[in-house]
């Protein structure tokens, strides 16, 4: 089957499910939404987070930019900044409660952060955004044995990069001034989570032990 056909298939299914069955859910959604959780996630195809929460229309507020990254606050920037935008719409107007930055295994834009020669072309885009994440790579490199520190795209590098950059992610949040305000006020929590394709399993960063625990499954 061809790849649109798939995905018209797709929206048979959706269609058949919230409007033909049972409409509902979007009739209530027509007045506006009240989502409690923004998840601030990667681009990658492989790490959806409405599939991984297998959340419903409605539920999640979602960001999706290369690497799952939040850049620092910059007061007065009038540069295009979409994901900026979007937290101000999240936690300004819609007051959501919870803030996730979802990152992920064999992450691509992590991977370009970390060896920018891994790009097939001189990137127009790219290598600037991934540049938020550098500093994640000074600490990744912190917690390598000495052999992996050496070789930029060694595994275990790249395994440190990617919780490094939810890290510096969660960090960057409270750099805005609205954000810190509402966590301050116990009104906003932040939480970071790292999804492995490798085996499916979802982890949490726990400030205590200062490690990803993963969350139970059944």
């Amino acid at each position: 089957m061809p790849d649109i056909d798939k995905l018209l298939d797709g929206y048979q299914q959706f269609h058949q499910t919230y409007f033909q069955h049972d409409n509902s859910l979007y009739q209530s959604l027509q007045s506006g939404q009240n989502p409690k959780a923004l998840i601030i996630a990667c681009s990658d195809s492989r790490a959806d987070p409405g599939i991984i929460t297998h959340a419903a229309p409605g539920d999640i507020f979602v960001i999706r930019n290369v690497a799952s990254l939040v850049p620092p606050y910059k007061e007065n920037n009038r540069t295009i900044h979409g994901t900026s935008a979007a937290l101000e719409f999240a936690v300004r107007i819609l007051q959501v409660e919870h803030i996730i930055v979802l990152g992920h295994s064999h992450c691509a834009g992590v991977k370009a952060m970390a060896t920018p020669d891994s790009l097939p072309f001189e990137s127009d885009f790219i290598e600037q955004w991934v540049e938020i994440a550098k500093p994640a790579k000074q600490r990744a490199l912190d917690k390598c044995s000495a052999e992996n520190a050496e070789s930029n795209d060694s595994p275990e590098l790249l395994h440190h990069c990617e919780r490094e950059t939810v890290l510096l992610s969660l960090n960057n949040l409270t750099s805005f001034p609205w954000i810190k305000q509402r966590i301050d006020d116990g009104k906003l929590k932040i939480h970071g989570w790292y999804f492995s394709i490798d085996n499916g399993a979802l982890s949490h960063y726990d400030p205590k032990s200062q490690n990803f625990i993963p969350f139970a499954t059944e």
